[in-house]
């Protein structure tokens, strides 16, 4: 059986890499999708792989900064597919002129919280009460493990997503009792067409990749990571920072 059969999930920053390696996967375990993404032509490039694979999906485009975008995203994804069950905050990123806290543009700082941290707060926001309503459903953060560990380098993209962890595990505690899962990805360095470039001519990044036990992450591994988070075998899982690192932290 689809482990997402009769789900409505909506995932975020959906028109490519991690977003649409998991907004596939859960189309052919039986989730209708919701594919949202400030690229228009991005999203709806993955809703027609879904849809031409035989999956159901509509791609919204949509600022997730933005709280009337995310806002209007959430409440057309409701009025089409009649509900919310599972809900990604996939969308974020890092960029190459983050640095640390003294060098660091205060520019590249906002934008991380804005997008990061910010995108990821409107999203429960307006999401969390339509899970409700459904009768329950999951959460699904993505955080990183540059929040679950020191690492030079990365100050703005930090400070977000340790307020990501944090706020997962705030959003756990308040609305279990309402039967929302709030749990949280913390992907290793992923190998999508973005960190590749990020990876060329950076040090620091290119150490952190030679410390992983068991290789670099691609994509697909990330959205295997979701797919149980948004099952109903994670049942009993919530305020979890799930790393999935090759073992980084560990080391």
């Amino acid at each position: 059986m689809a482990r997402l059969a009769g789900k409505v999930a909506l995932i975020t920053g959906a028109g490519t890499g991690i977003g649409r390696q998991t907004a596939e996967l859960f189309a052919r375990e039986g989730a209708r999708v919701v594919v949202a993404d400030i690229n228009a032509t991005t999203g709806e490039e993955t809703a027609h792989r879904i849809t031409s694979a035989g999956g159901q999906a509509i791609a919204l485009q949509t600022d997730v900064s933005e709280p009337d975008s995310i806002s209007a995203t959430i409440t057309r994804a409701v009025g089409h597919f009649g509900a919310l069950h599972v809900l990604h905050n996939n969308a974020g990123g890092s960029t190459d002129v983050d640095a640390d806290v003294i060098n660091a543009p205060l520019e590249e700082f906002w934008r991380a919280i804005k997008l990061d941290l910010f995108g990821t707060f409107l999203g429960c926001r307006f999401g969390i009460p339509e899970i409700i309503k459904a009768g329950g459903g999951a959460v699904i953060n993505m955080a990183s493990v540059v929040a679950l560990m020191g690492f030079p380098g990365r100050d703005c993209y930090t400070a977000a997503k340790g307020g990501v962890a944090s706020l997962t595990r705030s959003l756990a505690v308040e609305y279990g009792r309402q039967g929302v899962r709030v749990n949280a990805i913390a992907p290793t360095v992923t190998l999508t067409d973005r960190v590749v470039k990020l990876l060329a001519g950076n040090d620091a990044m290119q150490h952190l990749a030679a410390t992983h036990l068991l290789g670099l992450g691609q994509a697909a591994d990330m959205a295997q990571a979701a797919l149980y988070l948004a099952s109903d075998e994670a049942r009993i899982v919530t305020g979890v920072i799930l790393p999935v690192d090759s073992g980084l932290v560990t080391v």
